[in-house]
């Protein structure tokens, strides 16, 4: 079972409204949680099978301009580790995916086309070539994934660069907070004024 669908939602936490949160929440992890909780007593009942939930790098590392994104990315693998835990007894695996930007047609967009747009509108692809300029391929990310399924790892983290982000933040914190700082104040001078404005 794949838990793959996902949106991301990216701007100022301030400029976000509620309705913002709830979607990503609702899709990003109550979508997770009913995909779970459907395959879930299927494979405890023929005791195999095997549950991959996409997350993401912004899940392990300091995401600013994402933050419900990584909310709910910090959630998927929260879930995914503690279930993987108690499912080994039922013969169950478990494995969260936490890749890096991958150059999917969500980088495309600007959120839900019912809620307005918030500072990374039109900006995403730019913003993300600063944190990674070479986007993973999606075939390159499956790949990988069912070399994770093969060798049931807890986490699959790709591409390299993923993982040196990875194990940057946990052992070099400071560092990498510098780095958020900077990115984000080359951001916000990027972007027109009438971008940055809170939305009302």
């Amino acid at each position: 079972m794949v838990n793959n669908a996902g949106i991301g939602v990216g701007g100022e936490a301030s400029e976000l409204t509620l309705a913002h949160w709830e979607r990503v929440i609702d899709v990003n992890l109550r979508g997770v949680l009913h995909g779970v909780h459907a395959a879930y007593p299927v494979m405890i009942a023929q005791r195999s099978g095997h549950i991959v939930n996409t997350a993401s790098l912004a899940d392990l590392v300091p995401a600013p301009w994402l933050t419900p994104y990584a909310m709910t990315k910090h959630a998927v693998v929260g879930l995914s580790l503690s279930l993987r835990a108690e499912a080994a007894a039922h013969g169950v695996r478990v494995t969260a995916v936490c890749p890096g930007v991958v150059d999917t047609p969500m980088l495309d967009t600007a959120g839900p086309d019912d809620l307005p747009t918030t500072a990374l509108s039109g900006q995403v692809r730019e913003f993300f070539r600063h944190v990674q300029p070479r986007f993973y391929a999606a075939d390159q990310l499956a790949q990988d994934i069912i070399r994770g399924i093969g060798r049931n790892a807890a986490l699959v983290i790709a591409p390299a660069s993923a993982r040196v982000a990875y194990y940057l933040w946990r052992y070099a914190p400071l560092a990498v907070n510098r780095m958020n700082a900077r990115q984000l104040a080359r951001s916000r001078a990027a972007l027109p004024a009438h971008q940055t404005a809170r939305l009302t």
